[in-house]
């Protein structure tokens, strides 16, 4: 549970911190990078607590993590490349801690 509230806590941390004067669309920009949960569709079980998203589903292995922080990078797609980053360092964490 504490993952899933921290997906959402950091995020709003970033826009609040970063995008004072716009936080809540760089919010919902950021928030809406959990998009890239759609993956775990196409695993069996769906959901498993003890197995670690990195590395398991397609948008989560690492040879993706250079283009997500290369967005970063780049005005256009910054808020996108911050939401994914935030996103792929979390589930990492929550790997670390299971």
């Amino acid at each position: 549970m504490l993952h899933l509230v921290l997906h959402v806590m950091v995020p709003l941390l970033v826009a609040v911190v970063f995008y004072r004067s716009n936080w809540r669309r760089a919010l919902l920009v950021m928030l809406a990078t959990m998009l890239v949960d759609v993956d775990h569709l196409l695993a069996e079980p769906v959901y498993d607590p003890q197995r670690c998203s990195i590395g398991f589903h397609p948008l989560h292995q690492a040879v993706v993590f250079p283009l997500y922080l290369a967005l970063c990078f780049l005005p256009r797609t910054r808020l996108v490349g911050l939401g994914l980053s935030i996103h792929m360092i979390l589930d990492g964490v929550d790997c670390l801690t299971q």
